[in-house]
């Protein structure tokens, strides 16, 4: 695939602009998990409705990831495909806020997912056709993991609670929906979409989508997929619960809790992706998954000192950083990487569809029956299992593929 074309300083603009509009689209996505203390009481909601939103936009978001990212890689055209998703979710968003009832937030919860499953899929294949192999790891980091944690995680919470503690959680979703407005207007001035040679060398990809499936790595990459992504929703979905109803944390000491995990997580989306470009992206993925661990243990034991269970959250969040890694890096390595915005596609389709989907309803209805630690235990039990499921992956880093090889011409 062409990776060439454009200069360094386009790559970096294209790569920040992705991550500000992915980081956008998380704003509107997670705006819910932290004003749920607030629609929670205001609609009458119990753990297992809290958990149906979250999977409702899972299964919509996975089936938009997967038939979107095909959609784009046959059309060979990205920028009107985002735009679009961009302005969709803005009009969910203030759908969510005009919600009267559990059903009409969940039919807005359907249509956001939809509108906003096929960016990331998009998103990584025009960082795959534009820059080079050897700096994609870190590419895909920052689009994926920067903006998403800088602003869906840390400034969502510090934004929203206080708008939702001051006029309502409903004009807290109103305002949730104006930067997508401002980001669309970016992509359509500043995005260019890769010369149609990087898509269409050639009449056919190489490799199709089953053949590329069939693949060790991906097959792994989406186990991985469904573990972490069960995780990362069963926390936005019931750690700002836990700890206020359950650990009876202060509303203003969870908001910055769970402002910890987006600056974590923020830093994470370049140095644990640049750090996979140096020493690979198996052990990267095999640390930081067990290194999660100590979130929910933390949550679980120790609420009295705010600040060290803020340094818990902050390095536990850092499995966050591993998403890209094998939700597109991986697989693209593996494979051909022409089906990248598919492979994405299928493998965060996948995670969302089992993970995303049934996790958020299984923990809700596991916290109504035994409290909501099942929720915890839950979690500790997915990270270290997908730690486990690392250690089956080939690893496919460039830079250490390339000392491997050097070291085994050296000549004795």
């Amino acid at each position: 695939m062409e990776t060439t074309g454009r200069s360094g300083g386009y790559r970096i603009a294209l790569v920040l602009l992705l991550s500000l509009n992915f980081g956008i689209l998380f704003f509107d996505r997670n705006a819910l998990n932290f004003l749920m203390p607030y629609v929670r009481p205001d609609l009458g909601l119990n753990d297992t409705q809290v958990g149906m939103l979250s999977s409702g936009l899972s299964l919509t978001w996975a089936i938009a990831g997967f038939s979107v990212g095909r959609f784009s890689d046959w059309l060979g055209s990205r920028k009107p495909i985002i735009i679009i998703a961009t302005l969709a979710f803005c009009v969910c968003s203030v759908v969510s806020g005009l919600a009267q009832s559990f059903l009409m937030l969940m039919g807005a919860r359907i249509l956001m997912g939809a509108a906003e499953g096929g960016v990331m899929p998009v998103s990584h294949s025009l960082i795959a056709a534009q820059v080079p192999e050897n700096e994609r790891g870190l590419a895909m980091g920052v689009a994926q993991n920067l903006g998403s944690n800088v602003l869906g995680s840390s400034v969502a919470p510090l934004v929203l609670v206080p708008v939702a503690i001051a006029f309502g959680w409903r004009h807290a979703f109103f305002i949730a929906a104006v930067p997508g407005l401002i980001s669309a207007a970016l992509l359509w001035f500043f995005l260019q979409e890769p010369a149609a040679t990087a898509h269409h060398a050639d009449a056919a990809p190489r490799t199709t989508l089953r053949e590329a499936f069939a693949d060790r790595n991906v097959q792994l990459c989406a186990l991985i997929s469904i573990l972490l992504v069960s995780y990362l929703v069963c926390t936005w979905a019931f750690m700002p619960l836990y700890l206020t109803a359950t650990r009876h944390v202060s509303a203003d000491a969870t908001k910055w809790l769970m402002a910890t995990l987006g600056i974590s997580a923020g830093i994470g989306s370049f140095a644990v992706t640049a750090l996979s470009d140096r020493i690979g992206r198996r052990p990267a993925i095999i640390g930081f998954s067990f290194l999660g661990a100590i979130l929910p243990l933390g949550a679980l034991y120790l609420t009295g000192n705010a600040w060290l269970l803020a340094g818990i959250f902050f390095i536990g969040w850092g499995l966050n950083g591993v998403f890209p890694l094998f939700m597109a890096t991986i697989p693209s390595e593996s494979v051909d990487p022409r089906l990248t915005a598919s492979l994405t596609g299928v493998v965060m389709g996948i995670g969302e569809v089992i993970g995303g989907v049934l996790s958020p309803a299984l923990a809700g209805n596991l916290s109504d029956h035994f409290g909501r630690d099942a929720v915890m235990w839950l979690m500790l039990g997915l990270c270290i299992t997908a730690g486990l499921v690392g250690l089956g992956l080939r690893e496919t880093a460039p830079r250490v593929l390339a000392r491997h090889t050097a070291r085994r011409t050296v000549p004795v």
